[in-house]
Protein backbone atom coordinates (compact mmCIF):
# COMPACT_ATOMS: atom_id res chain seq x y z
CA UNK A 1 0.00 0.00 0.00
CA UNK A 2 1.41 3.67 -0.66
CA UNK A 3 1.97 5.75 2.06
CA UNK A 4 2.38 9.52 2.62
CA UNK A 5 5.50 11.12 2.14
CA UNK A 6 6.71 12.85 5.21
CA UNK A 7 6.16 16.77 5.24
CA UNK A 8 9.52 18.58 4.28
CA UNK A 9 11.95 19.51 6.93
CA UNK A 10 12.18 23.18 8.10
CA UNK A 11 15.33 22.59 8.13
CA UNK A 12 15.85 22.83 4.12
CA UNK A 13 17.22 26.11 2.15
CA UNK A 14 15.29 27.70 -0.99
CA UNK A 15 17.82 29.94 -1.96
CA UNK A 16 15.47 32.76 -4.32
CA UNK A 17 12.15 31.39 -2.89
CA UNK A 18 10.36 33.53 -0.60
CA UNK A 19 8.95 30.89 1.57
CA UNK A 20 9.86 27.05 2.14
CA UNK A 21 8.31 24.92 -0.53
CA UNK A 22 5.67 22.66 1.54
CA UNK A 23 4.21 18.84 0.46
CA UNK A 24 0.95 20.42 0.00
CA UNK A 25 2.33 22.61 -3.17
CA UNK A 26 3.44 19.41 -4.58
CA UNK A 27 -0.65 17.47 -4.55
CA UNK A 28 -3.12 18.23 -6.81
CA UNK A 29 -1.54 16.53 -9.82
CA UNK A 30 1.84 13.36 -9.63
CA UNK A 31 5.17 14.85 -8.61
CA UNK A 32 8.73 13.95 -8.88
CA UNK A 33 10.65 14.78 -6.18
CA UNK A 34 14.40 13.91 -6.35
CA UNK A 35 16.99 13.70 -3.66
CA UNK A 36 20.17 14.13 -5.59
CA UNK A 37 23.88 16.11 -5.09
CA UNK A 38 24.99 18.86 -7.77
CA UNK A 39 28.29 17.42 -8.62
CA UNK A 40 27.14 14.11 -9.40
CA UNK A 41 26.90 13.38 -13.25
CA UNK A 42 24.19 11.31 -12.07
CA UNK A 43 22.25 14.01 -10.27
CA UNK A 44 22.39 16.09 -13.18
CA UNK A 45 21.21 12.65 -15.59
CA UNK A 46 17.97 12.82 -13.19
CA UNK A 47 17.61 16.82 -13.31
CA UNK A 48 17.54 16.99 -16.94
CA UNK A 49 14.98 14.13 -17.40
CA UNK A 50 12.76 15.79 -14.87
CA UNK A 51 12.96 19.04 -17.23
CA UNK A 52 12.03 17.27 -20.07
CA UNK A 53 9.03 15.17 -18.19
CA UNK A 54 8.02 18.64 -17.32
CA UNK A 55 7.68 20.00 -20.39
CA UNK A 56 6.02 16.78 -22.08
CA UNK A 57 3.26 16.94 -19.45
CA UNK A 58 2.40 20.26 -19.04
CA UNK A 59 0.36 21.23 -15.72
CA UNK A 60 -0.27 17.42 -14.73
CA UNK A 61 3.05 16.77 -13.44
CA UNK A 62 5.48 18.59 -10.86
CA UNK A 63 8.57 18.55 -9.67
CA UNK A 64 11.05 19.78 -6.57
CA UNK A 65 14.43 18.82 -5.61
CA UNK A 66 16.58 18.16 -2.44
CA UNK A 67 20.84 18.28 -3.11
CA UNK A 68 22.79 17.59 -0.46
CA UNK A 69 26.23 18.29 -0.72
CA UNK A 70 29.17 15.68 -1.05
CA UNK A 71 32.31 18.76 -1.44
CA UNK A 72 32.65 20.92 1.50
CA UNK A 73 32.13 23.56 -1.24
CA UNK A 74 28.70 22.66 -1.78
CA UNK A 75 27.19 23.71 1.40
CA UNK A 76 26.87 27.07 -0.17
CA UNK A 77 23.61 27.60 -1.06
CA UNK A 78 25.01 30.06 -4.27
CA UNK A 79 25.78 26.81 -5.90
CA UNK A 80 22.17 25.60 -6.70
CA UNK A 81 22.11 29.52 -8.57
CA UNK A 82 24.41 27.55 -10.69
CA UNK A 83 22.73 24.31 -11.16
CA UNK A 84 19.45 25.75 -11.89
CA UNK A 85 21.18 27.73 -14.89
CA UNK A 86 23.20 25.48 -16.47
CA UNK A 87 20.07 23.17 -16.77
CA UNK A 88 17.74 25.53 -17.03
CA UNK A 89 15.83 23.83 -14.25
CA UNK A 90 11.66 25.33 -14.22
CA UNK A 91 10.91 23.59 -10.29
CA UNK A 92 12.30 24.57 -7.42
CA UNK A 93 15.63 23.47 -5.46
CA UNK A 94 16.36 23.43 -1.86
CA UNK A 95 19.95 22.88 0.07
CA UNK A 96 19.93 19.72 2.68
CA UNK A 97 23.09 20.88 4.14
CA UNK A 98 22.71 18.44 7.02
CA UNK A 99 21.33 15.59 4.91
CA UNK A 100 17.88 15.85 7.45
CA UNK A 101 15.53 14.83 4.53
CA UNK A 102 17.43 12.42 3.38
CA UNK A 103 17.01 11.01 7.01
CA UNK A 104 13.46 11.75 7.16
CA UNK A 105 12.76 9.48 3.69
CA UNK A 106 15.35 7.10 4.41
CA UNK A 107 17.40 8.15 1.02
CA UNK A 108 20.13 5.60 0.85
CA UNK A 109 22.54 7.21 -2.23
CA UNK A 110 22.18 9.30 -5.18
CA UNK A 111 20.16 9.91 -6.99
CA UNK A 112 16.94 8.45 -5.69
CA UNK A 113 13.73 9.87 -7.54
CA UNK A 114 10.21 9.29 -5.86
CA UNK A 115 7.38 9.29 -8.34
CA UNK A 116 4.16 10.29 -5.69
CA UNK A 117 1.11 10.41 -6.87
CA UNK A 118 -1.80 13.52 -6.82
CA UNK A 119 -2.50 12.70 -3.39
CA UNK A 120 1.25 12.94 -2.05
CA UNK A 121 1.68 9.29 -1.54
CA UNK A 122 4.90 7.69 -2.79
CA UNK A 123 4.30 5.23 -5.49
CA UNK A 124 7.87 4.23 -6.98
CA UNK A 125 11.29 4.67 -5.81
CA UNK A 126 13.92 4.75 -8.55
CA UNK A 127 17.96 4.46 -7.38
CA UNK A 128 20.35 5.88 -10.09
CA UNK A 129 19.87 7.40 -13.52
CA UNK A 130 18.24 4.49 -15.30
CA UNK A 131 17.20 4.43 -19.12
CA UNK A 132 15.00 7.60 -19.74
CA UNK A 133 12.31 5.48 -21.17
CA UNK A 134 11.65 3.53 -18.68
CA UNK A 135 10.85 6.44 -16.21
CA UNK A 136 9.03 8.05 -18.81
CA UNK A 137 6.58 4.98 -18.73
CA UNK A 138 6.32 5.18 -14.99
CA UNK A 139 5.51 8.74 -15.24
CA UNK A 140 2.98 8.67 -18.23
CA UNK A 141 0.83 5.78 -16.30
CA UNK A 142 0.91 7.59 -13.27
CA UNK A 143 -0.11 10.83 -14.98
CA UNK A 144 -3.02 8.84 -17.05
CA UNK A 145 -4.67 7.27 -13.56
CA UNK A 146 -4.85 10.74 -11.92
CA UNK A 147 -8.13 12.59 -12.82
CA UNK A 148 -8.31 15.85 -14.59
CA UNK A 149 -7.90 18.80 -11.81
CA UNK A 150 -8.68 22.69 -12.02
CA UNK A 151 -5.64 24.02 -13.31
CA UNK A 152 -3.59 24.94 -10.72
CA UNK A 153 0.03 27.15 -10.29
CA UNK A 154 2.89 24.95 -10.35
CA UNK A 155 5.42 25.70 -7.84
CA UNK A 156 8.29 28.10 -9.29
CA UNK A 157 11.45 27.53 -10.00
CA UNK A 158 13.90 29.57 -7.10
CA UNK A 159 14.20 33.27 -8.39
CA UNK A 160 13.10 35.16 -11.31
CA UNK A 161 14.50 32.85 -14.62
CA UNK A 162 15.66 30.18 -12.43
CA UNK A 163 18.15 32.50 -11.16
CA UNK A 164 19.76 32.87 -14.88
CA UNK A 165 22.16 35.94 -14.73
CA UNK A 166 21.92 38.79 -16.94
CA UNK A 167 25.28 39.10 -17.80
CA UNK A 168 27.43 38.38 -21.09
CA UNK A 169 28.75 35.49 -19.72
CA UNK A 170 26.85 32.23 -17.94
CA UNK A 171 28.93 29.48 -15.87
CA UNK A 172 31.63 29.18 -18.79
CA UNK A 173 33.81 26.33 -18.88
CA UNK A 174 36.06 24.95 -21.47
CA UNK A 175 38.64 26.78 -23.26
CA UNK A 176 40.79 26.47 -26.67
CA UNK A 177 43.49 28.70 -27.90
CA UNK A 178 43.37 28.80 -31.86
CA UNK A 179 46.14 31.43 -34.21
CA UNK A 180 44.64 35.09 -33.13
CA UNK A 181 41.47 33.39 -31.53
CA UNK A 182 39.83 31.92 -28.25
CA UNK A 183 36.85 29.56 -28.16
CA UNK A 184 34.86 29.89 -25.25
CA UNK A 185 31.94 27.28 -23.78
CA UNK A 186 29.35 29.72 -22.27
CA UNK A 187 27.95 27.05 -20.53
CA UNK A 188 24.91 28.48 -19.20
CA UNK A 189 23.85 30.07 -21.98
CA UNK A 190 24.48 26.89 -24.38
CA UNK A 191 26.73 28.64 -26.83
CA UNK A 192 30.31 28.46 -28.28
CA UNK A 193 32.08 31.73 -28.36
CA UNK A 194 35.39 32.54 -30.52
CA UNK A 195 36.43 36.03 -29.04
CA UNK A 196 40.00 37.87 -30.37
CA UNK A 197 42.05 38.54 -27.05
CA UNK A 198 40.72 40.93 -26.06
CA UNK A 199 37.24 40.02 -25.59
CA UNK A 200 35.30 40.74 -28.53
CA UNK A 201 33.23 38.41 -29.78
CA UNK A 202 34.00 37.50 -33.10
CA UNK A 203 31.68 34.65 -33.97
CA UNK A 204 28.67 33.19 -32.16
CA UNK A 205 27.71 29.59 -32.33
CA UNK A 206 24.59 28.30 -30.77
CA UNK A 207 21.35 30.01 -30.79
CA UNK A 208 21.37 29.96 -26.90
CA UNK A 209 18.23 27.80 -26.67
CA UNK A 210 18.44 24.69 -24.41
CA UNK A 211 17.85 22.54 -27.50
CA UNK A 212 19.40 20.06 -29.66
CA UNK A 213 19.83 20.82 -33.40
CA UNK A 214 22.52 20.80 -36.29
CA UNK A 215 22.76 23.71 -38.61
CA UNK A 216 24.12 27.23 -39.68
CA UNK A 217 26.17 28.80 -36.33
CA UNK A 218 22.88 30.63 -35.38
CA UNK A 219 20.33 28.00 -35.68
CA UNK A 220 22.25 25.24 -33.85
CA UNK A 221 21.55 24.51 -30.58
CA UNK A 222 23.79 23.02 -27.67
CA UNK A 223 23.02 22.19 -24.58
CA UNK A 224 25.44 22.65 -21.51
CA UNK A 225 28.44 22.34 -23.77
CA UNK A 226 31.57 21.65 -20.97
CA UNK A 227 34.31 20.65 -23.68
CA UNK A 228 36.06 22.09 -26.67
CA UNK A 229 38.85 21.14 -28.80
CA UNK A 230 40.83 22.24 -31.83
CA UNK A 231 42.71 20.74 -35.30
CA UNK A 232 42.69 22.70 -37.80
CA UNK A 233 39.27 24.11 -39.60
CA UNK A 234 37.42 21.87 -36.89
CA UNK A 235 36.14 22.90 -33.30
CA UNK A 236 35.03 19.98 -31.71
CA UNK A 237 32.22 20.39 -28.99
CA UNK A 238 31.33 17.73 -26.05
CA UNK A 239 27.76 18.81 -25.27
CA UNK A 240 27.25 17.40 -22.24
CA UNK A 241 23.23 18.03 -21.78
CA UNK A 242 22.92 16.28 -25.57
CA UNK A 243 25.15 13.60 -24.76
CA UNK A 244 26.95 14.16 -28.57
CA UNK A 245 29.82 14.64 -30.12
CA UNK A 246 29.50 18.01 -32.15
CA UNK A 247 32.08 19.09 -34.78
CA UNK A 248 32.14 23.20 -36.05
CA UNK A 249 33.16 23.42 -39.17
CA UNK A 250 35.17 27.08 -38.77
CA UNK A 251 35.22 28.13 -42.33
CA UNK A 252 31.38 27.62 -42.87
CA UNK A 253 29.80 27.94 -39.29
CA UNK A 254 28.08 24.70 -39.29
CA UNK A 255 27.12 22.41 -36.66
CA UNK A 256 27.02 18.82 -37.46
CA UNK A 257 26.79 15.87 -34.81
CA UNK A 258 29.68 13.28 -34.42
CA UNK A 259 27.63 11.04 -32.47
CA UNK A 260 24.83 11.04 -30.23
CA UNK A 261 21.07 11.99 -30.73
CA UNK A 262 20.25 14.49 -27.40
CA UNK A 263 18.24 12.15 -25.85
CA UNK A 264 19.64 10.23 -23.33
CA UNK A 265 23.42 8.21 -23.06
CA UNK A 266 23.66 5.97 -26.04
CA UNK A 267 25.50 2.98 -26.65
CA UNK A 268 27.49 3.17 -29.80
CA UNK A 269 30.27 0.07 -30.71
CA UNK A 270 32.35 -0.74 -27.57
CA UNK A 271 31.44 3.02 -25.65
CA UNK A 272 28.16 4.69 -24.41
CA UNK A 273 28.28 8.40 -24.91
CA UNK A 274 27.19 8.96 -21.54
CA UNK A 275 27.87 13.55 -20.82
CA UNK A 276 30.63 14.01 -22.82
CA UNK A 277 33.26 16.75 -21.22
CA UNK A 278 36.48 17.02 -21.78
CA UNK A 279 38.21 16.95 -24.97
CA UNK A 280 41.38 16.59 -26.38
CA UNK A 281 42.20 15.77 -30.33
CA UNK A 282 45.43 14.03 -31.94
CA UNK A 283 45.67 13.72 -35.91
CA UNK A 284 43.49 10.63 -35.87
CA UNK A 285 41.00 10.73 -32.41
CA UNK A 286 39.44 13.09 -30.51
CA UNK A 287 39.76 11.26 -26.64
CA UNK A 288 36.55 12.28 -24.84
CA UNK A 289 36.17 11.99 -21.37
CA UNK A 290 32.95 10.47 -20.32
CA UNK A 291 31.68 11.92 -16.92
CA UNK A 292 28.62 9.87 -16.88
CA UNK A 293 30.13 6.41 -17.64
CA UNK A 294 33.17 6.95 -15.33
CA UNK A 295 35.47 6.26 -18.77
CA UNK A 296 38.18 7.68 -21.25
CA UNK A 297 36.76 6.87 -24.77
CA UNK A 298 38.18 7.49 -28.54
CA UNK A 299 36.44 8.80 -31.40
CA UNK A 300 38.59 7.52 -34.43
CA UNK A 301 38.21 10.81 -36.84
CA UNK A 302 38.46 8.72 -39.88
CA UNK A 303 35.93 5.79 -39.16
CA UNK A 304 33.91 7.28 -37.27
CA UNK A 305 33.50 4.37 -34.41
CA UNK A 306 33.79 5.49 -30.32
CA UNK A 307 35.97 3.16 -28.62
CA UNK A 308 36.52 2.64 -24.86
CA UNK A 309 40.29 3.53 -23.61
CA UNK A 310 40.45 2.62 -20.58
CA UNK A 311 37.76 2.44 -17.15
CA UNK A 312 35.28 0.00 -15.96
CA UNK A 313 32.36 1.98 -15.65
CA UNK A 314 32.69 1.75 -11.86
CA UNK A 315 33.04 4.64 -9.76
CA UNK A 316 36.63 3.96 -8.07
CA UNK A 317 39.61 5.41 -8.07
CA UNK A 318 41.71 1.78 -8.81
CA UNK A 319 45.25 2.31 -11.35
CA UNK A 320 45.46 -0.71 -13.80
CA UNK A 321 45.51 -1.37 -17.71
CA UNK A 322 42.11 -0.29 -19.65
CA UNK A 323 39.09 -2.08 -18.63
CA UNK A 324 40.86 -2.90 -14.80
CA UNK A 325 41.26 0.67 -13.81
CA UNK A 326 38.57 2.53 -12.61
CA UNK A 327 37.30 6.43 -12.71
CA UNK A 328 35.25 8.56 -10.97
CA UNK A 329 33.36 11.67 -12.53
CA UNK A 330 36.32 12.30 -15.62
CA UNK A 331 35.91 15.61 -16.58
CA UNK A 332 38.59 17.20 -18.46
CA UNK A 333 41.47 15.85 -20.38
CA UNK A 334 45.51 17.19 -21.61
CA UNK A 335 47.36 15.03 -24.54
CA UNK A 336 51.34 14.97 -24.51
CA UNK A 337 52.76 12.95 -26.95
CA UNK A 338 51.05 9.32 -25.85
CA UNK A 339 50.18 10.19 -22.68
CA UNK A 340 46.58 11.34 -21.24
CA UNK A 341 46.26 13.11 -18.30
CA UNK A 342 42.87 12.74 -16.65
CA UNK A 343 41.37 15.47 -14.26
CA UNK A 344 38.93 12.99 -12.39
CA UNK A 345 36.45 15.67 -10.55
CA UNK A 346 34.42 13.45 -8.15
CA UNK A 347 37.17 11.51 -7.38
CA UNK A 348 39.53 14.77 -6.28
CA UNK A 349 42.22 13.21 -8.47
CA UNK A 350 44.41 13.71 -11.45
CA UNK A 351 45.36 10.52 -13.23
CA UNK A 352 47.53 9.60 -16.36
CA UNK A 353 46.68 7.22 -19.23
CA UNK A 354 49.56 5.92 -21.29
CA UNK A 355 47.87 5.50 -24.29
CA UNK A 356 50.88 2.88 -25.91
CA UNK A 357 49.21 0.09 -23.27
CA UNK A 358 46.34 1.97 -21.47
CA UNK A 359 47.77 1.83 -18.58
CA UNK A 360 46.13 4.30 -15.75
CA UNK A 361 48.31 5.91 -12.98
CA UNK A 362 47.03 7.62 -10.44
CA UNK A 363 49.19 10.98 -10.15
CA UNK A 364 47.41 12.75 -7.31
CA UNK A 365 44.01 11.45 -5.00
CA UNK A 366 43.56 8.52 -2.67
CA UNK A 367 39.67 7.79 -3.46
CA UNK A 368 36.64 9.39 -4.63
CA UNK A 369 35.95 10.18 -0.39
CA UNK A 370 39.34 11.63 0.23
CA UNK A 371 39.51 15.45 -0.49
CA UNK A 372 40.91 18.38 0.54
CA UNK A 373 43.38 21.50 0.51
CA UNK A 374 46.75 20.41 1.04
CA UNK A 375 50.44 20.95 -1.31
CA UNK A 376 53.22 18.89 -1.25
CA UNK A 377 54.20 15.75 -2.86
CA UNK A 378 51.33 13.52 -4.33
CA UNK A 379 51.66 11.54 -1.67
CA UNK A 380 49.63 14.24 0.65
CA UNK A 381 48.33 16.57 -1.45
CA UNK A 382 44.61 16.89 -1.68
CA UNK A 383 42.57 18.83 -4.20
CA UNK A 384 38.87 18.89 -3.94
CA UNK A 385 36.77 18.39 -7.40
CA UNK A 386 38.94 19.51 -9.25
CA UNK A 387 36.98 19.96 -12.57
CA UNK A 388 39.70 21.11 -15.98
CA UNK A 389 43.81 20.95 -16.01
CA UNK A 390 45.96 22.61 -19.12
CA UNK A 391 49.50 21.39 -19.71
CA UNK A 392 52.36 24.22 -19.70
CA UNK A 393 53.90 24.48 -23.14
CA UNK A 394 57.20 25.21 -21.55
CA UNK A 395 57.47 23.40 -17.90
CA UNK A 396 56.58 20.28 -17.35
CA UNK A 397 54.12 21.62 -15.25
CA UNK A 398 49.95 20.39 -15.15
CA UNK A 399 47.79 23.50 -14.28
CA UNK A 400 44.86 22.70 -12.31
CA UNK A 401 41.62 24.50 -11.83
CA UNK A 402 40.91 23.22 -8.08
CA UNK A 403 36.93 24.18 -8.38
CA UNK A 404 36.28 23.12 -5.06
CA UNK A 405 38.81 25.14 -3.33
CA UNK A 406 38.38 28.38 -5.61
CA UNK A 407 42.38 28.36 -6.42
CA UNK A 408 44.44 27.27 -9.44
CA UNK A 409 47.14 25.24 -8.41
CA UNK A 410 49.84 23.19 -10.23
CA UNK A 411 51.14 19.52 -10.21
CA UNK A 412 54.93 19.14 -11.14
CA UNK A 413 55.06 16.00 -13.70
CA UNK A 414 58.08 13.82 -12.60
CA UNK A 415 58.53 14.89 -9.21
CA UNK A 416 54.38 15.51 -8.24
CA UNK A 417 54.34 17.86 -6.40
CA UNK A 418 51.49 20.16 -6.01
CA UNK A 419 51.81 23.84 -5.38
CA UNK A 420 48.53 26.29 -5.00
CA UNK A 421 49.55 29.17 -7.70
CA UNK A 422 48.65 33.01 -5.76
CA UNK A 423 47.24 35.38 -7.40
CA UNK A 424 45.45 38.83 -7.01
CA UNK A 425 41.86 37.81 -6.59
CA UNK A 426 39.65 34.79 -5.13
CA UNK A 427 38.65 32.18 -7.73
CA UNK A 428 34.77 31.20 -7.47
CA UNK A 429 34.39 27.38 -8.64
CA UNK A 430 36.69 27.64 -12.06
CA UNK A 431 35.77 25.47 -14.40
CA UNK A 432 38.03 26.08 -17.38
CA UNK A 433 42.05 26.30 -17.97
CA UNK A 434 44.04 26.75 -20.72
CA UNK A 435 47.57 28.11 -22.01
CA UNK A 436 48.35 29.97 -25.31
CA UNK A 437 48.98 33.27 -27.01
CA UNK A 438 52.00 33.43 -23.39
CA UNK A 439 49.18 33.44 -21.39
CA UNK A 440 46.96 31.30 -19.17
CA UNK A 441 43.32 31.44 -19.66
CA UNK A 442 41.01 30.67 -16.70
CA UNK A 443 37.40 30.74 -16.80
CA UNK A 444 36.20 31.72 -13.89
CA UNK A 445 32.76 30.05 -13.73
CA UNK A 446 31.03 31.00 -10.56
CA UNK A 447 31.85 34.73 -11.20
CA UNK A 448 30.91 34.08 -14.79
CA UNK A 449 34.35 35.44 -16.11
CA UNK A 450 36.92 34.70 -18.16
CA UNK A 451 40.08 36.04 -16.71
CA UNK A 452 43.97 36.19 -18.35
CA UNK A 453 47.13 35.05 -16.57
CA UNK A 454 50.34 36.55 -18.04
CA UNK A 455 52.90 33.94 -19.17
CA UNK A 456 55.49 37.13 -18.68
CA UNK A 457 54.97 39.33 -15.72
CA UNK A 458 52.23 37.64 -13.75
CA UNK A 459 49.61 39.76 -14.21
CA UNK A 460 46.23 39.36 -13.86
CA UNK A 461 43.35 40.99 -15.82
CA UNK A 462 39.89 40.93 -16.13
CA UNK A 463 38.76 39.49 -20.12
CA UNK A 464 35.70 41.95 -21.04
CA UNK A 465 34.23 38.92 -23.37
CA UNK A 466 31.09 40.46 -25.32
CA UNK A 467 31.17 43.48 -22.59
Amino acid sequence: MATSAPELTDRLTWPGRPEALRMADLRGAPALLLFGCASSAWTRQRLDDMSRLLRRHGDKLQAAALIAPRFDAERDPRNLQQLQAEHALPFPLALDADWVAWQQFGIESWPTLLLLDAQGRERKRIVGAGPMAELAELVQALVAETPEVPARKKPAANGKRGLMPELPLSYPTALVVGTGKLYLADTGHHRILECDFNGRIVRQFGSGAYDYMDGGAGDAAFRRPQGLALQREALFVADTGNHALRRIDLLSGDVTTLCGNGEGPTQIGTATIDQPCGLQASASHLYVAMAGDNRICAYDLSRGALETVAGSGFFAINDGNGMFAAFAQPTGLALRQDVLYVCDAAGSAIRAVYLRDQRVQTLVGQGPYDFGNIDGPRSIARLQWPRAIALDPHDPLLWIADAGNDRLCTLRLGGGVVSGFSLPQRLHSPGGVACGNDALWIADTGAHALLRLDGRDGTLRHVPVGE
